[in-house]
């Protein structure tokens, strides 16, 4: 089985199997009949990527509902820290850090469910990642939390001072005051 349960409901590590040998490797990197016999039924409608250079964090992204997202997170070259936070009202893992590296290396992934705020940090001299969503980009619902919520206390395992944010992320609220329509459903 690919999909690998974290301690957050809805929350997958996805390791798909690599195929190696002396020309290199092969691995499908999505195949809906491999999450549909897990009972995952996603529509991915937009495929977005990013190049970023260490000590960037990108995050804490999402978007409310009725436009909310669901992610599948991977990296085409180099290495980050990504990072799933729990916003869902009554979850019993509401406002807990989820952390995992994922590699061009390691190829794996992460499925982050709506309800989740999502960032990550270069670890590497570069990265590109690229990630799958099952709703279109919509201004209007884009929010987030600010990467440095002491409540949090993410560990971007990057030094405070080699950390890079762009402004408009700098200008988000913390958790306690940020945009929130999310409702855990055991």
């Amino acid at each position: 089985m690919p999909f690998f349960k974290t301690e957050f409901a809805g929350l997958l590590i996805f390791e798909p199997a690599i195929y190696k040998d002396s020309r290199g490797y092969f691995f499908e990197s999505y195949n809906e009949k491999t999450f549909l016999n897990e009972n995952i039924d996603l529509r991915f409608v937009q495929d977005n990527q990013s190049s970023s250079s260490y000590g960037v964090v990108r995050g804490l992204h999402y978007q409310l509902s009725p436009h909310a997202q669901t992610k599948l997170v991977r990296v085409l070259t180099g290495t980050i820290v990504d990072i799933a936070v729990d916003i869902r009202k009554n979850s019993p893992t509401f406002s807990k850090v989820f952390s995992i590296e994922l590699s061009a290396e390691n190829k794996k992934q992460l499925l982050i469910p709506s309800g989740f705020a999502h960032g990550f940090s270069v670890l590497s001299e570069r990265a590109e990642v690229l990630y799958k969503c099952d709703d279109f980009y919509d201004k209007e619902s884009e929010t987030g939390i600010r990467y440095n919520d002491p409540q949090l206390s993410i560990d971007w395992k990057i030094p405070d001072d080699k950390i890079i944010v762009s402004e408009k992320d700098q200008q988000l609220p913390l958790l306690a005051h940020s945009k929130n329509n999310f409702v855990f459903q055991s």
